[in-house]
């Protein structure tokens, strides 16, 4: 099939190529119906598990915090991660939808390694919360302002455009008269320029400054943080506060080293392992792209507490108010699955004579109730 695909641009060396083939899993093309299924259920982890983090950070006011609003900024970055290549890779796999145009590749490229690197980038704002946390935690508050956590994300996104669209805009100029069947399931940048069959080594220095300057200068920059931060924490006298301070960073920890050990793999791979076997360099590209966003709402959900309590709430505090109206009393039913509870307060009565004072102490009372079942969960 890709011999077939490949001599339909044998004969084409002055025209650039409309179209890309992409690739499912060499040497198991029989299999890729069903590899489609645990890929699919990858995708729906990934999207469900970071729009319920995204949820319930912007919906509980508890949460409303920078540490919290970084990890929102993750899991929507991740969530733009999955996103940017759910179309090819479940149409590849599924589908046996293989073909892409160029200008589709192109944005492809563009929203993949963008939201990789600003993914890296979230991880050193984390990374620097951690810091100020532990190391000078007077002053957190007054260092880490809604302004300022606002400025560090827009800092993100223009330092991605601005080193992103060079490298896209530059792979216009390319031809490509030889093969265009990509070794992946989506567009990616070293591999598309690859197959150029002109001068490419611009598209290259470009790609390596977009790299070093994004992930190449995030992950010193957190590994420095960790370094202070573990100094901070064995100047700590007690023990038991060095164990709670290091605690705090054991799930950014996880989200750095599942980010950057495969993204690092696959760029040395891509380098350096022409010899490997295709499948290789397919399986591992796929893990770069799903494993983090799979693991991340995971790792956050089981090792913050508050993550897992605010969680909890969602999916256990189902309310629903049923309103019974007469014409002297309002009496409100709420209705959860941890029990039933009601009050009356007079509401058209009350409102008159006495104000909402009854109403008001039976909610409160209603709502201690609750809350007093919800913390035994």
């Amino acid at each position: 099939m890709e011999l077939k695909d490949n001599e339909k641009f044998l004969n084409n060396s002055n025209a650039q190529p409309l179209t890309f083939f992409l690739t499912g899993i060499p040497d198991l093309k029989a299999a890729q119906v069903w590899i489609f299924i645990p890929f699919c259920l990858l995708y729906i982890i990934a999207l469900s598990g970071n729009s319920m983090i995204l949820f319930v950070v912007l919906r509980e006011p508890s949460l409303h915090e920078p540490m919290y609003y970084f990890l929102s900024m993750l899991s929507a970055t991740d969530l733009g991660l999955s996103l940017c290549t759910l179309s090819t890779t479940l149409g590849v796999f599924w589908l046996e939808a293989r073909e892409i145009n160029l200008n589709a590749c192109i944005a492809q490229m563009f929203f993949l390694h963008g939201f990789t690197f600003m993914e890296s980038g979230v991880l050193l704002a984390m990374a620097f919360d951690r810091f100020v946390a532990i190391c000078d935690p007077l002053r957190y508050t007054t260092i880490l302002t809604n302004a300022r956590i606002a400025q560090i994300g827009m800092s993100m996104l223009i330092r991605n455009v601005a080193v992103m669209l060079p490298v896209v805009l530059f792979v216009k100029r390319l031809s490509f008269c030889r093969s265009t069947v990509l070794s992946h399931s989506y567009c990616y940048h070293v591999n598309v320029i690859q197959l150029s069959c002109t001068d490419n080594r611009i598209n290259s220095i470009l790609g390596l400054f977009a790299l070093f300057s994004t992930t190449g200068f995030d992950c010193p920059c957190i590994l420095l943080s960790y370094v202070l931060i573990i100094r901070s924490v064995l100047s700590i006298a007690s023990s038991e506060e060095q164990k709670k301070a290091f605690n705090t960073c054991i799930s950014h920890i996880s989200a750095v080293a599942i980010f950057y050990i495969p993204l690092i793999s696959l760029s040395l791979v891509h380098r350096y392992g022409h010899s490997a076997p295709p499948f290789v360099h397919t399986i591992m590209a796929n893990v770069f792209l799903l494993i983090p966003p799979v693991l991340n709402p995971i790792i956050y959900s089981v090792k913050t507490k508050q993550i897992r309590k605010a969680i909890r709430k969602v999916l256990i505090q189902k309310q629903i108010p049923l309103v019974k109206n007469t014409d002297e009393a309002t009496e409100v039913i709420i209705v959860t699955e941890v029990g039933v509870y009601s009050f009356s307060g007079g509401f058209a009565y009350a409102s008159e004579e006495y104000g909402n004072t009854n109403k008001d102490m039976n909610l409160q009372q209603c709502c201690s109730r609750e809350d007093e079942e919800l913390a035994k969960f």
